[in-house]
């Protein structure tokens, strides 16, 4: 049983990204399942309920065509999903596309948090979109990694040399709670403390609701089907989109200060070599060696011949020369 296990672990290690890969793909089906158990209940449920809420509109509404109904309800809610006011009758005194909503829909689509509410509707806005993003994500993420380099040598390099100079501290044990105080950190200010600013803003939702709002914002993946200030004035829901998009970059650059930060602690770099295998170990001896020796050559002098060796006569000069011939004299 021993040698079993033994040989297994051998040949986990041995092919640690093909493991790694089958596990994800794993987590990926598992994630699948979870979320098909959870929410299909609740989708049926919510499907018979509207079912009979339609059943017993049209009971009570003869008049009404089933057919004419469900258009009307399709188009209402084509432009709920579009965050659109057709049923209020301040409607025409809140613009979709200002300014301030435009400026909001650019920084949420080159953060590749894309939104629901504010898509392209005409051709040329759809051809530029794509010009104009082909360009500015890579920009951004370009930018937002220098960001991240400035605030790294404040928030990682400093911490940790203080420890580990004036402390008395292991390298790897004072990076190690660097990474842990600042994941702590960025937990607390990034997540929590918005989460119960919103449920402030937000009375209706539970702090679940807040907290994954938060989530799902700065993991770029959406807004999680919920707004902020739907039954808002055209003004507030200018200023909270600002601060949004605030929350949002800011978030970015700290998340990956935070993700360098981790990558830089010794076993998290340990790890990280088991599942990339032996290429990875000799990319970075030969990244290190060529470091070295760059600056090695850079010490070096232009020139290494000695100076006693170089003649000051020209060479023109010395073949013109007579040769000297020593013969003795008889006297």
């Amino acid at each position: 049983m021993a040698q079993l296990v033994s040989s297994l672990g051998l040949f986990c290690q041995v092919n640690a990204f093909a493991c790694l890969l089958l596990c994800y793909l794993l987590f990926i089906l598992l994630g699948a399942g979870v979320f098909t158990a959870v929410e299909r209940p609740l989708e049926k449920q919510l499907r018979a309920e509207m079912e009979d809420v339609r059943d017993s509109f049209l009971r009570e509404n003869p008049c009404v065509q089933p057919g004419r109904l469900s258009q009307l309800l399709e188009k209402a809610l084509a432009a709920h999903q579009n965050d659109v006011a057709v049923l209020k009758a301040e409607a025409e005194e809140d613009p979709r596309y200002d300014f301030t909503s435009s400026l909001y829909f650019v920084i949420v689509t080159l953060t590749t948090m894309g939104s629901d509410s504010y898509t392209p509707k005409s051709d040329e806005a759809k051809l530029f979109c794509i010009f104009y993003c082909a360009l500015g994500i890579p920009l951004t993420l370009f930018l937002l990694t220098l960001l991240s380099d400035l605030l790294l040598p404040v928030v990682t390099h400093a911490p940790v040399h203080h420890l580990h100079t004036y402390w008395g501290w292991s390298y790897s044990r004072a990076a190690m709670l660097n990474a842990a105080l600042l994941s702590v950190l960025v937990l607390s200010l990034l997540f929590l403390l918005p989460a119960l600013l919103v449920c402030l803003l937000e009375p209706d939702w539970s702090f679940l609701d807040a907290l994954f709002f938060c989530f799902v914002i700065l993991s770029t993946v959406g807004q999680g089907g919920n707004a902020l200030g739907r039954t808002w004035g055209p003004a507030a829901k200018e200023t909270l989109q600002l601060l949004t998009t605030c929350y949002l970059l800011v978030g970015l650059v700290v998340i990956i200060t935070l993700r360098d930060t981790v990558l830089q602690v010794p076993r998290v770099c340990a790890v990280m070599r088991l599942f990339s295998g032996p290429q990875y170990a000799e990319l970075e001896c030969d990244l290190s060696e060529l470091t070295l020796s760059e600056e090695n050559c850079e010490d070096e002098p232009e020139y290494s011949q000695s100076v006693c060796t170089i003649s000051s006569t020209p060479l023109e000069l010395m073949s013109d020369r007579p040769a000297v011939a020593h013969t003795g004299t008889s006297t």
